[in-house]
């Protein structure tokens, strides 16, 4: 009786051993992972509070799969930034968004993890539309979205006019998840029935406020109309007109709203201008690329005529220059944004069609070669450079007709806009910590190395005095 006793004991101690050694196998697994992982080193740059004034949580706190954590974390993504700490538990439960935040703020990501979070694997369907206003838009999407998802099994498509329709329609009859692309072709591929959107739960407006411009509304109504009732609508933009409410009340079920605009402009980028006659422009330009320590810039002219003959003269004074605009190739098109974006070239000029969300990190310095018409196309504008918290320069070139459009977009935006000093001081937009330099810039695999950041100042008297 008394040796059943002991076996009893025995064997219970035996069974909270191997519990234990269970419990530790799992909490060493669950390091193991993280361990493998192919983090890129940190970004030591500093960082602004329009991404780092967080709650401070971290992205294994929403629960996500662990094949999509080991993509965010390969990413270089720490921990969630303001708008995605707002913005992924509130998409995980069902809740349509309405999202208001600042450019560079880390908004793609925000909906991109929710997305892959909640799709089905094994179900062969659509379950996600990610709607952009450009090709371009929709080509950076769509990389973002398998480079988060590379662990999982989830086919990502983009489709944008100006690509063969043929080729679209054949990749449809493969497996699709997850659709990135622009309202246009999206509904006319859906008109054909190629498309299929009835498992289609979650409908992602990013620039919202451009896509509600009467270019786009029309299209993404009809396009709605191919989605099931009980659909997920999430909105995201820095700015909300009139258009926006209207489509809200009408489409979404009581959405989540989310407004992290204190103020409209990137805390990191500041903003100069300079009164110069037009003849002296490209005089003004040069002086500019002579003496700002420039990683990559990108230079806004008003016109596509402006941007070609503009590329044509940054050319003729010795620097690298790409240009972009509309009325080119598609394929011409997305090789510039890829070179660009792969450091090919430290300068590149374009109209406004490259305002849009377009997110290139090494973009440090944002010059309006023309002075845009209005507010919204300003703050699109220079928020190219300053992106994810980090330091910016914007510097408008003002002619005398220009003074007025100066004065209001500072009153409506809220922002100052100072004249530019006689000396700038590199650390107002290159950090003391370092700079990424680009090594090599005219080569397709351009090198980067992080330099330390000269202490000394530079004079812009001769720039000032023209």
């Amino acid at each position: 009786m008394n040796n059943n006793r002991g076996s009893a004991a025995d064997s219970g101690v035996v069974d909270e051993v191997e519990k234990t050694v269970q419990s530790e196998a799992v909490d060493s697994s669950s390091q193991d992972w993280k361990a493998r992982l192919k983090i890129p080193p940190p970004d030591t740059r500093y960082r602004t509070e329009d991404v780092t004034a967080t709650k401070g949580n971290e992205f294994e706190d929403y629960f996500l799969k662990r094949e999509l954590l080991m993509g965010i974390y390969e990413k270089g993504f720490e921990r969630p930034s303001p708008i995605q700490e707002e913005s992924i538990p509130i998409a995980l439960t069902g809740s349509d968004i309405l999202a208001r935040a600042k450019n560079g703020t880390g908004k793609t990501a925000a909906f991109c993890i929710p997305a892959l979070e909640k799709i089905d694997q094994d179900t062969n369907a659509i379950q996600v539309v990610i709607l952009v206003p450009t090709r371009e838009l929709a080509l950076q999407t769509s990389q973002v979205c398998k480079e988060l998802g590379k662990h999982l099994n989830i086919q990502v498509m983009v489709t944008t006019g100006g690509t063969s329709l043929k080729d679209d329609i054949m990749r449809l009859y493969q497996p699709v998840h997850l659709l990135v692309g622009t309202p246009g072709r999206i509904l006319d591929l859906s008109k054909k029935g190629v498309c299929v959107l009835k498992d289609c739960n979650m409908l992602v407006m990013d620039e919202a406020d451009k896509l509600l411009s009467p270019e786009f509304q029309p299209s993404i109504e009809q396009l709605i109309r191919f989605l099931p009732e009980t659909r997920q609508i999430l909105m995201f933009s820095a700015t909300f007109p009139v258009t926006v409410k209207d489509f809200k009340d009408r489409y979404l079920q009581k959405p989540y709203v989310i407004n992290l605009m204190d103020e409209l402009t990137l805390k990191g980028i500041t903003q100069f201008y300079a009164f110069v006659e037009e003849r002296q422009k490209v005089h003004c330009l040069n002086t500019l690329f002579s003496k700002l320590q420039i990683n990559q810039s990108i230079i806004f002219c008003n016109s596509v005529n402006r941007v070609e003959l503009l590329a044509k003269k940054i050319t003729e004074l010795g620097y690298s220059c790409f240009y972009i605009h509309a009325k080119m190739l598609q394929d011409h098109r997305n090789r510039v944004f890829h070179d660009f974006r792969n450091g090919a070239c430290r300068n590149l000029v374009c109209t406004d069609l490259f305002t849009r969300g377009i997110d290139i990190q090494a973009v440090n310095v944002v010059i309006n070669f023309d002075f845009p018409k209005n507010s919204e196309t300003y703050l699109h504008r220079v928020g190219r450079s300053g992106r994810f918290g980090h330091l910016g320069l914007a510097v408008n070139l003002i002619t005398y007709e220009d003074r007025f459009n100066l004065y209001r977009i500072e009153q409506e935006l809220g922002t100052e806009i100072k004249q530019i000093p006689p000396h700038i001081d590199q650390a107002i937009y290159c950090r003391q910590e370092g700079i990424w330099l680009c090594i090599g810039g005219n080569s397709l695999h351009c090198s980067w190395k992080l330099l330390a950041v000269a202490e000394d100042v530079f004079s812009l008297n001769a720039f000032i005095s023209l």
